[in-house]
């Protein structure tokens, strides 16, 4: 990434301007803005996260923020309530009283002498989230957004649930946000009330594992900040960024196609995992800054950028490739569509025969049983990909083993598939509750495996997300289960396969009881776009302001390691995330941080699954002042329950202050 040090404007920094909501609640912003703002008043840039910009964010702020207000742009960076620097309590994600202050923070800004009247609203995530919905309760002056590795879906599409299935990830990041809300803020900010508001936090933190968990179909709580429930509220123009390395790939489409009929949508997706694209990972990164100024600039200042006629999608079609856990390059090439859905991209169906075959025409002679071991999915990586670790799927084959698989003959030439492959399949089961995961694998010359993509559904989700019925035990069931997004090129010589399991560990909780699924028959419908036109696709190389000014007093390290028991077969995945000790070198915060998960399960026992996790974060100061928290979760379940306990213990040096347990039982519904 190149720095820029010189810009057009010269920027002034403010690192807590206090911004008071209509109830007295001060939060606190970092701001960026040119010096000459109120004389030459500029568009502001909003991104209103709970992750702490003192200490959380700075990385990616110090690139991002002060490159804008360079730019001619006051870019706010503001801690939500309940979180780093600002007062108040946080009670969930995504809550009314969260938009209500991204909307009256808009509204501030617009009304100030340095302000042109116009708001634009980013972020990433959390950020991206926000984004999508404060656009939807279209507050005057917001008039375009940039949303990253988000999603329209709350139920269908977010770290809870996929295909009605509950997903680990919903207590994995539920510790990790019981983590990231038990620090306090910064004394050096906000002065010796610093120890009530964190003692009120924490006597308050909610313990949003068991909250998600109260909600396991799509009602109205996912339905409240879902916002493909109507794409018409959104006015704002909307750029749309995703990866394929990350868990938020499909909302890009959808958003594009959705929002095109009542504002600007236009859409990205690279080869990255949960990252901003001018430094993420896998490679190439693309000039993002450059591609956020050319939104900004058109719906901001009314300059023609061209923006309007970019094409509606912009995708990276990635080769085939060795698999591996974690790629620092992948290899390919940018493609262009017009417009989406592209009339350039047509399904091609295969089908499940005898002997495993794939191929347009062959049938399934007779029922073919699934059962496989409770361990089937050790090779699926992180839900999510985010910590720069091995968390990336490897090679497929010990997972295809325990899985029903189906190939293709070796490609002639090769096979770009763009889109959601559609696995359609006849089956029944011997249980009520059961699940179906397919993977949709390139199979090279050497045998090797890579997962393409794939989709999980809970068997009694089978019609109605929101009103799941028991399985009809031996009734056979015509399904569909809708692939994950990707933009993918097989080569020639290598094969397709699809691959079916009744269970998908460690990335969604089993079915109460083992499941037998009999396949009576089954396809698939590939998204095929003709290869070679790519469009013409350029993007300027990744640029970024100066770098956050840190002191590294303690490397980071990222960890993944499995463990089986010889006499059991039970296994493990060990998990370790040492995101390390820095100081920051402006104003001397020192912040470390680790997170360790355990993941166990035994093959032949749905019951036995458990999760575990555990988060340490320090926080000091060279003048003795420290604080550290260690937070705990688990979770396990019997065929009836759910059953989950979180413990939050607060230490003012090396003295306790505080702590709190949390204990839920919460009844299976058909999950």
């Amino acid at each position: 990434m190149k720095t820029v040090t010189q810009f057009p404007r010269k920027v002034l920094e403010y690192p807590d301007w206090g911004i008071t909501m209509p109830d007295g609640c001060r939060l606190s912003a970092r701001v960026w803005m040119p010096e000459d703002a109120e004389a030459n008043p500029v568009p502001v840039i909003l991104e209103h996260l709970p992750y702490r910009k003192r200490d959380g964010t700075n990385a990616r702020d110090a690139l991002t923020h002060p490159y804008f207000a360079g730019h001619g742009y006051a870019s706010i960076r503001v801690d939500m309530r309940g979180n780093g620097d600002s007062e108040g309590l946080m009670e969930d994600e995504y809550s009314e009283q969260e938009w209500q202050d991204a909307c009256d923070v808009i509204a501030w800004a617009a009304s100030q002498p340095w302000c042109n009247g116009r708001v634009g609203m980013m972020g990433i995530s959390w950020g991206g989230f926000n984004s999508l919905q404060v656009a939807a309760k279209q507050p005057e002056a917001l008039k375009a957004i940039i949303t990253l590795c988000s999603t329209d879906d709350r139920y269908a599409d977010d770290i809870h649930y996929k295909g009605g299935c509950l997903l680990n990830e919903n207590m994995g990041w539920g510790a990790t946000m019981l983590s990231y809300s038990s620090r306090p803020p910064d004394p050096a900010l906000v002065g010796e009330k610093w120890r009530d508001m964190w003692l009120d936090r924490l006597e308050n933190e909610p313990y949003l594992p068991a909250l998600w968990l109260r909600h396991q179909h799509r009602d109205a709580y996912w339905k409240r900040g879902s916002v493909c429930e109507d794409f018409s509220r959104i006015k704002a123009a909307t750029l749309a960024v995703g990866g394929w390395g990350d868990a938020y790939k499909n909302a890009v489409s959808r958003l594009v196609e959705g929002i095109k009929p009542y504002a600007p949508v236009k859409g990205i997706v690279g080869p990255w995992i949960h990252k901003y694209p001018h430094f993420a990972v896998p490679k190439p990164a693309i000039g993002f800054l450059q591609e956020a100024l050319r939104w900004w600039d058109r719906w901001l200042k009314d300059e023609k950028t061209g923006v309007e006629n970019d094409p509606d999608m912009r995708l990276f079609v990635m080769d085939s490739e060795p698999p591996r856990d974690w790629y620092e390059e992948r290899q390919g090439r940018w493609i262009a569509e017009s417009h989406w859905p592209s009339p350039n991209i047509h399904p091609k169906t295969l089908r499940f025969g005898e002997g495993g075959v794939l191929d347009e025409a062959a049938p399934l002679p007779e029922p073919f049983p699934i059962r496989s071991p409770q361990d089937c999915g050790t090779k699926g990586g992180e839900y999510c990909a985010i910590w720069l670790g091995p968390e990336l799927p490897g090679d497929q084959r010990s997972d295809d083993e325990k899985s029903a698989c189906f190939d293709g003959e070796p490609l002639a030439g090769g096979l770009d598939i763009v889109g959601a492959p559609v696995v359609r399949l006849t089956l029944a089961s011997d249980k009520e509750r059961a699940l179906v995961a397919v993977r949709l694998c390139d199979v090279a010359p050497d045998g090797s495996s890579t997962r393409i993509t794939y989709g999980v559904l809970n068997l009694t989700h089978r019609d109605s997300h929101e009103h799941p019925q028991p399985i009809i035990p031996g009734d056979p069931m015509e399904i569909m289960v809708q692939l994950d997004d990707i933009a993918y090129r097989v080569s020639a010589g290598n094969r397709l396969r699809v691959a079916i399991s009744s269970t998908y560990w460690p990335l969604v909780w089993p079915s109460p009881e083992e499941a037998t699924l009999t396949l009576h028959e089954g396809a698939v419908d590939l998204p095929i776009r003709p290869s070679g036109d790519d469009g013409h696709v350029r993007f300027a190389e990744p640029e970024g302001a100066t770098p956050w000014a840190v002191e590294t007093l303690r490397k980071g390290s990222n960890r993944r390691d499995w463990e089986t028991e010889p006499v059991t077969g039970k296994v493990r995945l060990r998990i370790e995330d040492d995101f390390g000790e820095v100081r920051d070198l402006d104003h001397g915060l020192i912040t470390g941080s680790t997170a360790r998960e355990l993941w166990t399960i035994e093959p032949d026992d749905p019951l036995s699954a458990l999760g575990e996790t555990h988060w340490t974060e320090t926080l000091r100061r060279d003048d003795g002042w420290s604080v550290r928290t260690e937070t705990f979760s688990t979770m396990r379940s019997d065929e009836e329950m759910f059953y989950l306990t979180g413990r939050i213990e607060a230490y003012k040096g090396e003295t306790l202050v505080f702590e709190r347990d949390f204990d839920e039982r919460i009844a299976r519904d058909l999950v």
